[in-house]
Order: C-alpha cells, then structure tokens, then sequence
C-alpha cells in the first residue's frame, strides 16, 4: 500500500478509514470562524436551513476585524447583527480592536494541530503553520457547518515543496513564498494541499511559518501545511506517498522579492526595481504584521525619518502585538520615524477603511494581494514585499532591496 499525504492522514484518521486523493467524504469539523465580511451571510444562511442553536458555541469563533472601526452606517447595521447573534448563540467572540481574525485565532489557541479548521475567509490556510488542515469556504457552507458541525470535502492531491538551506541575511519567509507563487503560478495549485518540506522551512521562525501557510491560496490551493511544525508522528507524511508534483528549491538562491501590479504571480527580484518612486508603505494584513515584522521595520528606521514625499501606515495584526511592540519600544520608533498606526485589524488591506491611496500611486505593501482595486482604487499600483523591504523602501521613497540599509 502506498503512503499517505499529510491531508490524506489527517482525513483517515477524522473518519477511521483510509481515503486518498479524489475521494468526497464529509468529516466533523474541530472549529469554525467568520468575520464581519463573511458572518452576516453564515448567519443567514444558517437561519435559513432552519438552525436555531450551532452546533458547539465553543467551536465557533467569530470577528469584527475586516471593517473596524465601522466606517459607515450600512456596515455598522451588520455589525450589530453580528454581536446579536453572537451573544445569542453564546460563541467566541472578538470585537474591535482584536485583531486580524487569523492572528487572533493562533494566538488564543483556537486552532490546534491535527484540527480540521473552516473559515469563511480564504486566508483560513494561515493555520497549516501549527499543523492543522484549515481551509477556507463560502458563507452558506459555514452556515451549514454551524448548523451541522460538519463540512463536504474532497481529499486534495498534495504538492511537496522542499526548500533546502538555510536563508541569507535580508530575506524572509514573505520572499520565498513570493519566489514559489512566481514559480507556481497563482492558480498552479487549484484545490490542492500543499507540504512544506526540508530543512530550510526548519530553520525558520513561527512567524514565517505562518506567512507562508497564509499566502499558499495565492496559488490556488486549498491549504498549506508546514511539515516542520508537526510534533504528532501520526500527522506527519510518508515518504512513499503520491504527489502531483515535488518542487526543490535552494534556500542560499532566494532574494527579497515583489509581487508586482496587477497579479501575484507577476513577481521580480527587488533589485531589478530600485529607485521606482513609492508614495505609500503599508506594514499590515494577517501576512504580515507580527512581532517580529514590526521588529524588522523598526530595525530599518530606528533614529530615521521616513523620505518625504512617502507615507507608512502601519496595522498591528492583534492588540496582543500592539501592545508587545508597545513594551519593546518599536512603536515610539516608527512614529519618531514618521510612521502612522492604525487599530489592530485588517486594515488597509481590502481597501474598506482609510488610507486609500490616490490615482495612480505606487504602494508597497506587506498584505497578500494586489489586483486591481485591492486596497481600494483600481487606478493604484500595489506592490508586495516582505516588511523589511517595505521599511527600506519608506527610508528612501523608492522601492529599495533591504540589504541596503540593514
């Protein structure tokens, strides 16, 4: 008999039977979350299915992080629906100024390795970094999980990517993903899992782990699991199992990089871009707004001023990282520097919030995507970067490789 896959396992082991590759099965899901974006529909949803109580409040974890502080009337009225409902249904939940519904929910421990996670948000894949199966679904599909506490899926076909080596100075999990969507392509893993593999994801920190598991949708996946993370031998891949594809790359060869207008995929060493003017930095996102990111911009403009002519915005992922970046002092850095904080939360990054760039500026951006309109004016050109190039890029006002000025 054949190996099994990583989802391969974690599937089996939820039903009690062997499954592979290609097989629908339904399985019972370990929790549940939404946010402002998603929730009002789930509810809907669920409503209309005829649920009248979920299925475990404890499991289902909801958010208000997408659009807060509420910009407006029309979203304020969902909000309300949302809090209603939650208090009804006596579920987890987190207001404003929480944070990123992501980072929230690895930081509280909502998620565990060896869960099967769903999210009506398609960022759910961020928690394959602590070894859960964590896949994000449509709004009437969650309703159905609330209802049910179960969720259709068909077992993936799983990509191996090993990355061998060890990163030079400068470079982040943020520019190997970049490297591997550029490779790949944006949809050259549609509805696949994809494994993390080799020593170089190894000697990575948690952080990147997580920045890597969350951008692995940009490739059309439907999770991303980080094979160093696993501590249970039961989870962890066989060595015989079958790949679609196995993909090697060289941990020493990868430099910063940037996901270019108007496409992921579109991306380019930073160096073959410096100098290009840049009229807003954003340091944000549940990609991209951990400790150790604010950490990396605050190293680059510590005793600096940010160029004229560029502004930074910067979202902390979680009040829980604001206020740890608060202690280290980072925060009294970036604004000495002449950086501008907004509340934990999402952000700018979908564009329904303040800090919507003007026609035709360029922003560097440390958040997952950059189609057209993605923060909010299709008539901007989004580039994505690690956060140590986006600080690089904010000291001189033009896209500039971070190994520069480290």
């Amino acid at each position: 008999m054949m190996g099994l896959t990583f989802s391969e396992r974690i599937i089996s082991q939820k039903l009690k039977r062997t499954v592979s590759a290609g097989e629908n099965v339904i399985v019972n899901v370990d929790v549940a979350m939404a946010t402002d974006t998603t929730a009002f529909l789930a509810i809907k949803a669920f409503k209309e299915m005829g649920g009248k109580k979920v299925w475990n409040p404890e499991r289902v974890v909801f958010f208000i992080d997408h659009a807060t502080p509420c910009p407006n009337e029309r979203i304020a009225n969902l909000h309300k629906q949302i809090r209603q409902f939650a208090q009804e249904q006596e579920i987890v939940f987190y207001d404003q100024n929480a944070g990123v519904c992501h980072q929230v929910m690895l930081e509280n421990n909502h998620v565990k390795e060896g869960y099967i996670a769903i999210g009506a948000d398609s960022h759910t894949c961020t928690y394959g970094a602590i070894g859960a199966f964590a896949a994000g679904v449509g709004s009437t599909d969650l309703g159905a999980v609330l209802l049910t506490g179960e969720t259709w899926l068909r077992v993936p076909e799983s990509i191996k990517i090993i990355l061998n080596g060890k990163l030079p100075e400068g470079v982040s999990g943020k520019d190997i993903i970049l490297h591997i969507i550029g490779d790949i392509t944006s949809d050259g893993a549609t509805y696949m899992a994809v494994e993390y593999h080799g020593e170089g994801f190894a000697s990575l920190r948690n952080e990147d782990a997580i920045t890597i598991c969350n951008m692995t949708v940009e490739m059309g996946a439907k999770i991303g699991v980080f094979v160093p993370s696993i501590s249970k031998p039961e989870l962890i891949p066989d060595e015989d199992a079958t790949y679609k594809e196995i993909k090697v790359y060289n941990a020493d060869e990868i430099v910063p990089m940037l996901s270019c207008p108007h496409s992921v995929d579109n991306v380019s060493p930073v160096k073959d871009l410096e100098g290009k003017k840049v009229d807003l930095v954003y340091l944000g996102s549940c990609t991209n707004a951990r400790l150790g990111d604010i950490a990396a911009a605050a190293k680059i403009l510590r005793g600096k001023k940010i160029a004229n002519g560029t502004r930074m915005i910067i979202s902390p992922a979680s009040s829980q990282v604001l206020k740890q970046a608060i202690e280290m002092g980072y925060i009294t850095e970036l604004i000495d520097a002449g950086a501008t904080f907004i509340t934990p939360g999402c952000g700018l990054c979908v564009g329904t919030l303040g800090g919507v760039p003007g026609d035709g500026e360029v922003v560097v951006s440390t958040t997952n995507r950059n189609f057209l309109g993605r923060m909010g004016n299709n008539k901007a050109f989004i580039y994505l970067a690690s956060p140590a190039t986006a600080a690089a890029t904010a000291l001189r006002g033009k896209i500039t490789d971070p190994r520069e000025v480290l």
